[in-house]
């Protein structure tokens, strides 16, 4: 059985094959100064272990794993098969990847290269078994990370297509088949054979995309998983295999490619300074990147990495100082390295590890800071991240694998998402297609719960039900009694068998809160032949057959004798569905003299349950009430919290109750103790009711007392 220390890994990447000049036991004495658990190593430098072909150099490392080990820290040993060696593309020039069928990308960045290309595998495997035989039973190396951040590419090349054409013909039988699934009798396209099937680039068939891109995602799995299989071969029992997931990339299923894995690491970026502060500044339409804005997505990204298996997590990579370009210096104020790393810690990560210990002096990431700055010597960052590491030091086994609480579980559709990309619902303020649709749909929600200070959990909808495979999720009963309420936005493609989950679902007690878009098509993309929403609309005693963008905000009201409370500001935005109440209680109404004729909100009793029916993208408002509406005594506890306080509390793995408070402002404020507790850190004891005094841009963790 893989076991993770019992306490908060913290630590960074570290590259010492980077170094200017010589430093290893000076840069291992700061790492142990500032209380340092581990490192991860050599998953960047392919040409570094491999110079050229057959010519391997894997000695370098040993002084790194021995340093580290003497001074107590441990080790994650990385494979670097996502860093090519540029000999291999020149002797092996057909491994490049395709961005287009017959396009070859050019090389000098990184994931150049089809990983599915015999001859790219063989020269990775034999790089990696050169690796792991050296090093893999080093007593440092308490586990694997195999390749890094996969699914950046969404390969055209020909190996890659033709196992596309041939995953369609054992998944369909015969083209008959396919030309009927697909509806391909649309503007011609049926096929005769498989050799007319196109190639994907100028691909408009929704029923295409939907596969192609669920084939990439299954290419990059059974990648990370063979590499896996490698890395056990020379794993001890007590060593874990991972790989660092970013979860913008897309040829990657998260909840899939964890499967082959023991443990979900992820790499959360943020954006620092007054992105960080509440109330939160952005508006509600900001476009989040790969690196997040706002407090609310620095906790939706904890919360999608715990998703991935329901479980608690690694953190590899995160801020050090200022990340992405040249452009871009905003390192962190004062206080919020602690803030953000005791933030993903109370959502359930095990791990802090910062990319990375230094900054480099060449390179692309020439400006994404480290933990010591370009002259190598110790400063603010490294100040404060040093007392970071005492604390989880004191914090001990306590809060290392927290399960966090939910007080609303919300249904994530990675299918969804790609479908949306290329044919999305949602426009842009100038009218064109917003790619970016699935999250515009769902983080409003999210949203809306974390401002209204109810925690989430992530639930993809593949774990909860999946007709294809022998995965068993939980019974609607099951799940209605762990997550009593259940918010379902953007799920546009669903299988009839998911629908009626959820129907049962509430039926068994649940409150089931159906968003835009949910199940109006099916699992190869087809619109269905249902009144929306589909196999849902007699549970919800309400349906649509008309719906229509929004070009401005709508402000919305709650309906006379309207349980859910709404703010004067309170707005729908983006989209509105038609909805029309057959036996269901209307909530909220929207101001217009066209829109106005239907409700925005209905809500009916279903079974044991209820169901709930949202027809717009709330607003911030509008978002935040009916979190407030459908989770009224949040399970943290904590009662009328200033607007600048946070709240996130979980179980420990003894059973205790820990409560991560954070006062994320330049304000100093005090909030009474909702129980008596004790400080971790300091030991104090807090009496019920007592205040808890945080400063500016500070974070206290207690205990029930």
């Amino acid at each position: 059985m893989v076991l993770l220390p019992p306490r908060v890994l913290f630590g960074a990447a570290y590259y010492h094959e980077y170094q200017p000049c010589e430093r290893l036991e000076e840069d291992l004495d700061l790492m142990a100064k500032a209380r340092f658990t581990v490192i991860r190593v050599g998953e960047s430098v392919w040409s570094t272990w491999e110079p050229e072909n057959g010519r391997f150099e894997v000695d370098w490392l040993t002084p790194v794993l021995d340093g580290a080990h003497e001074r107590g820290i441990a080790v994650i040993l990385g494979t670097p098969t996502y860093a090519v060696p540029p000999w291999l593309a020149r002797q092996y020039p057909e491994i490049v990847t395709e961005q287009a069928t017959g396009r070859p990308m050019g090389w000098g960045a990184r994931q150049e290269a089809d990983f599915s290309h015999p001859a790219f595998r063989h020269h990775a495997e034999r790089v990696t078994r050169a690796i792991l035989d050296r090093h893999a039973r080093h007593p440092a190396v308490i586990g694997f990370q195999v390749d890094n951040e996969p699914g950046l590419r969404l390969p055209h090349n020909h190996g890659v297509f033709q196992r596309f054409v041939d995953h369609l013909r054992h998944t369909y039988g015969d083209v008959e088949n396919l030309n009927r699934e697909w509806g391909l009798v649309y503007w011609s396209h049926r096929l005769s054979t498989w050799a007319d099937l196109w190639t994907p680039d100028d691909n408009q068939q929704p029923q295409y995309d939907v596969a192609w891109r669920a084939f990439q995602a299954r290419q990059t799995t059974e990648f990370i998983a063979w590499q896996a299989a490698i890395a056990r071969e020379y794993a001890r029992p007590d060593q874990f295999v991972t790989t660092c997931l970013a979860y913008h990339h897309p040829a990657m299923a998260d909840d899939e490619i964890t499967d082959a894995l023991d443990v979900t690491a992820g790499n959360p970026y943020y954006d620092m300074q007054d992105a960080l502060a509440l109330p939160d500044p952005t508006p509600h339409d900001h476009e989040q990147q790969w690196k997040t804005t706002g407090v609310w997505a620095l906790y939706q990204s904890a919360d999608r990495v715990f998703s991935s298996r329901q479980e608690p997590f690694l953190v590899t990579e995160t801020n050090a100082q200022a990340i992405s370009g040249s452009s871009e210096n905003r390192p962190a104020f004062d206080g919020q390295w602690r803030q953000a790393s005791w933030a993903l810690v109370s959502r359930g990560a095990r791990m802090i590890e910062y990319w990375h210990w230094h900054t480099l002096h060449f390179g692309t990431e020439t400006y994404w800071g480290g933990i010591l700055p370009h002259s190598g010597k110790p400063g603010r960052v490294y100040a404060e991240l040093a007392r970071l590491g005492g604390e989880f030091e004191t914090a001990g086994p306590l809060v290392a694998g927290l399960e966090p609480d939910a007080d609303i579980a919300m249904v994530y559709s990675m299918p969804s998402k790609w479908l949306m990309q290329k044919h999305p619902p949602l426009a842009k303020p100038d009218g064109s297609p917003d790619p970016t649709s699935y999250h515009r749909i769902f983080d409003p929600f999210y949203r809306g719960a974390f401002e209204a200070g109810r925690q989430v959990r992530i639930l993809h909808a593949r774990r909860l039900h999946d007709a294809r495979t022998e995965r068993d999720g939980p019974a609607p009963d099951e799940a209605a009694r762990r997550h009593p309420v259940l918010v379902v936005p953007g799920l546009y493609l669903a299988e009839d068998s998911l629908l009626d989950w959820l129907a049962a679902y509430a039926e068994a007690g649940g409150h089931l809160v159906l968003g835009p878009r949910t199940g109006y098509a099916d699992h190869e993309a087809r619109a269905r032949h249902e009144t929306a929403p589909p196999r849902l609309s007699s549970a919800a005693g309400a349906w649509y057959d008309e719906f229509s963008n929004l070009p401005a905000d709508l402000p919305v009201h709650a309906a006379p004798g309207s349980p859910l409370e709404l703010p004067a500001g309170a707005t729908a935005t983006r989209w509105v569905e038609g909805l029309t109440a057959t036996d269901a209680t209307v909530l909220a109404q929207y101001d217009h003299p066209h829109f106005g004729r239907w409700p925005a909100v209905t809500t009916r009793a279903h079974g044991s349950g209820r169901v709930t029916c949202v027809g717009t993208v709330p607003g911030r408002d509008l978002a935040r009430a009916l979190a407030a509406w459908l989770a009224p005594a949040p399970t943290n506890g904590w009662r009328e919290l200033p607007t600048s306080v946070t709240a996130t509390t979980g179980t420990a793995p003894d059973g205790r109750r820990v409560h991560v408070v954070h006062n994320w402002s330049w304000q100093p404020v005090e909030v009474p103790a909702p129980a008596a507790l004790v400080d971790v850190l300091s030991g104090t004891p807090v009496p019920v009711g007592r205040p808890v005094s945080l400063d500016a841009w500070d974070v206290r963790v207690l205990v029930a007392g």
